[in-house]
């Protein structure tokens, strides 16, 4: 059983913590990355006296300077190699009571609504203020003053071309950016389209966050995962304690959280998720109506997925038998890793096979048993070292 984190520390003592107890590898590149973390900590924990909490610290707020300000980090390196562990240590030992933490996609969406809102304002005459980005900037700000991106990557260009000003709008005001990435700040964007609008945007980055790399040789996250059973069954209590620790193995000492996976004008709910694991329920997946472009973006956005309680599929769930054969082949062609609690054996879960659905479901048998082989392994790795 994994000890519990010691939040007091700072990131590099409870990295060391870890490798002690032996749930971790001593990484040097992963300590470097830490001591980096410990300094935004530090700056953090010297700035809160300038608050309400001391009459004092308005006297010193007031005589702050900008360039006191709390400069953050930008980490950036291959999968795998520790970035979210470590964002994940240091948000929890983060001192400010206003802090958030996301993937930077979802927080886009938010943004973007936001906007959408305040121009719906302005059109019905209850403001008078032209320019969304001040207010948004203002309420983004007045919920955390600590943002915490994963996965920093930008792909589209509506993002693209509000990030410069939204950015300076928060930096302005004293927003303090940590933000993981697989690459580095200059190949942002990189060949998208209008990119000299986006430029300023790096220049931002380079005056406000310390670019830091993690290069270590290793791919934890690869070496977890590759070793654990990726079909289980029948579905009883082993079954459920296996995938458990099938799960808390390939979490390798990081949170998982739910999240919510933007759609257009809608979300996928994701039960559990950190960096690009996610785990869900048969029920969450097949139950629910959603379809082939769900499964997509889900196979997009996530290299490995657990899922809990595959039943019997009998006349009664064709609907659900339906999805399931859909989300099976989405994950296959996207060579994404399936582990899978099942009540039965992929051959035997389809108890009546009639018709198209039952060639149909062949095939995703057949699958089920490929996605567990070396050889599908291999083409995962090779997929995901291309991307």
């Amino acid at each position: 059983m994994q000890p519990m984190p010691d939040y007091s520390l700072s990131v590099s003592e409870q990295l060391k913590s870890l490798t002690a107890s032996g749930s971790l590898q001593l990484d040097p590149a992963q300590m470097h990355v830490a001591k980096c973390l410990d300094r935004v900590l530090s700056e953090l924990k010297q700035k809160r006296p300038a608050s309400k909490s001391s009459a004092l610290g308005w006297l010193f707020a007031a005589k702050k300077k900008p360039s006191d300000k709390v400069k953050g980090l930008y980490i950036h390196g291959s999968v795998g190699r520790g970035k979210t562990m470590l964002m994940d240590m240091f948000f929890e030992m983060a001192p400010s009571s206003k802090k958030r933490r996301a993937h930077f996609h979802e927080f886009m969406a938010d943004v973007h609504n936001r906007i959408a809102a305040h121009r719906l304002r302005l059109k019905n005459g209850e403001t008078k203020q032209a320019d969304p980005i001040p207010v948004v900037g203002a309420a983004l700000y007045d919920e955390a003053e600590l943002l915490c991106f994963d996965e920093f990557t930008v792909t589209d260009i509506a993002d693209a071309m509000i990030l410069s000003r939204l950015f300076s709008d928060l930096f302005g005001r004293g927003c303090v950016l940590v933000a993981t990435s697989n690459v580095e700040p200059v190949n942002l964007y990189r060949d998208g389209l209008n990119r000299g609008l986006f430029l300023p945007f790096i220049d931002l980055l380079d005056k406000h966050v310390e670019t830091v790399t993690l290069d270590s040789p290793t791919d934890y996250r690869m070496e977890k995962i590759d070793s654990l059973p990726v079909y289980i069954t029948p579905l009883d209590r082993h079954a459920d304690m296996a995938m458990d620790a099938a799960w808390n193995q390939a979490l390798h000492g990081r949170k998982a959280h739910p999240i919510e996976l933007p759609m257009k004008g809608r979300s996928i709910h994701v039960p559990l998720a950190v960096d690009r694991l996610a785990r869900f329920s048969f029920a969450d997946l097949c139950d629910k109506p959603l379809g082939a472009a769900d499964f997509l973006a889900i196979s997009e956005r996530f290299d490995a997925i657990f899922v809990d309680h595959v039943p019997l599929l009998g006349p009664e769930k064709r609907n659900q038998t339906k999805r399931f054969i859909i989300l099976v082949d989405t994950l296959y062609d996207h060579a994404v890793r399936l582990y899978i609690s099942a009540a039965a054996m992929p051959e035997n879960l389809l108890t009546q096979a009639r018709g198209t659905e039952g060639f149909e479901f062949d095939r995703t048998a057949s699958r089920l048993f490929e996605m567990r082989s070396a050889e599908y392994l291999a083409l995962h790795h090779e997929k995901r070292a291309a991307e």
